[in-house]
C-alpha cells in the first residue's frame, strides 16, 4: 500500500515542476496546431479522397546552426531591376556566401554565368506573383528556366483554387511543376501566399505540397500587404515536419527577424536585405 494517499501524493508531486506542471502557452499553441492539422487532413481525405500524412514536427525554438548568410536567398524581384543590378547581386552573393540569388526568369541565364562554380544556387520564380496562370505555362516556365541554369524553382500555387477548396486541382498544379523539377534534379519550393489564407488553408496548402513531394513550402511572394510571420512559419513547420524545408519570405529585413524565423522553423530566408542582415549579425550573438 502507498504510505501517502493518492490525492495527497499527486498534490505533493505537483509542487515539483518536473513531475507536474500546467500547460504553457507554447504547449497550448502546439495542441491547437495539432488539432487543426488533424482536422484538415481528415477533411481532405473524407471529402476529396486525398490521403495526406501530417508530420507533427516538434516545436522550436530551433537553433541557428549555420552562418546566417547560408540561410538567405539573396533576392531581387523588382520590376525595374536592370542587368547591372542582377550582376551586382551575383557578386554580393559570392562575397557573402548566400544560399542563392533569386531573380525573375529573364535573368536566370545571366545569373548562371556569373555564379558558375561558385556553389551559389540560381533561384527563380514560376507563376509569379499571382499563381493564376495555366498549369501548362507554369511547367513550361520551370523547364525553360532549368534549361537556362536555374537550380531552384519557387512556384506560386493556385491561390484562388485553394481558397475554393479545389484541392485536386491545386495538388495537380503543384505536382506537375515538382515533376518537371525532379526530372532535372532541381529543387522546388511552393509559395502558398499566407497573407491571403486562413490557418486551415495554410495547413491544406502545406499538406498538398508535401504530398506532391515539393522540397520546400514558402510563405509569401513579397507582393502582398503582409509577408512572413513567426506564427505562420511555426504552423508550416509543424505541418510538414522535418523533411520539407520552410522558407520565410516577405518583410524579413533585420537579423533579429531572420533569427526569429529560423527559431520558429524556417530553413531558408528570402530577403532583399541579405547584406544588412549579415552585417547586423556580426554584432549579435546567435
Amino acid at each position: 500500500m502507498l504510505a501517502t494517499p493518492p490525492d495527497k501524493l499527486i498534490a505533493t508531486l505537483c509542487y515539483n515542476k518536473s513531475y507536474c506542471r500546467q500547460p504553457s502557452e507554447d504547449d497550448q499553441i502546439m495542441h491547437r496546431h495539432d488539432e487543426l492539422i488533424k482536422r484538415v487532413a481528415r477533411y481532405m481525405q473524407d471529402v476529396f479522397g486525398l490521403v495526406v500524412f501530417p508530420a507533427f514536427q516538434d516545436d522550436g525554438p530551433y537553433p541557428v546552426d549555420l552562418p546566417i548568410a547560408r540561410y538567405i536567398d539573396h533576392t531581387l524581384l523588382k520590376a525595374e531591376a536592370t542587368p547591372e543590378d542582377i550582376v551586382q547581386r551575383c557578386h554580393e552573393a559570392v562575397r557573402y556566401r548566400f544560399a542563392s540569388v533569386c531573380v525573375h526568369p529573364g535573368y536566370v541565364e545571366m545569373c548562371a554565368k556569373h555564379l558558375i562554380d561558385s556553389g551559389i544556387a540560381v533561384c527563380t520564380v514560376v507563376g509569379f506573383p499571382l499563381g493564376a496562370t495555366l498549369n501548362s505555362v507554369k511547367v513550361f516556365e520551370a523547364r525553360e528556366a532549368i534549361k537556362r541554369g536555374a537550380t531552384e524553382i519557387d512556384m506560386v500555387l493556385a491561390i484562388g483554387r485553394l481558397k475554393a477548396g479545389q484541392y485536386h486541382a491545386v495538388y495537380d498544379d503543384i505536382a506537375s511543376v515538382v515533376l518537371a523539377c525532379r526530372e532535372q534534379n532541381t529543387l522546388c519550393k511552393v509559395i502558398i501566399e499566407t497573407s491571403y489564407l486562413h490557418d486551415d488553408e495554410k495547413v491544406a496548402a502545406c499538406l498538398l505540397a508535401a504530398r506532391a513531394q515539393a522540397q520546400f513550402v514558402k510563405t509569401s511572394t513579397g507582393y502582398t500587404n503582409r509577408g512572413a510571420t513567426v506564427h505562420d512559419v511555426a504552423l508550416m513547420r509543424r505541418t510538414v515536419g522535418p523533411n520539407v524545408g520552410v522558407k520565410a519570405s516577405g518583410g524579413v529585413r533585420t537579423f533579429e527577424q531572420a533569427k526569429q524565423m529560423i527559431q520558429a522553423g524556417a530553413t531558408r530566408i528570402g530577403s532583399s536585405s541579405g547584406i544588412s542582415i549579415v552585417q547586423e549579425s556580426l554584432t549579435h550573438s546567435l
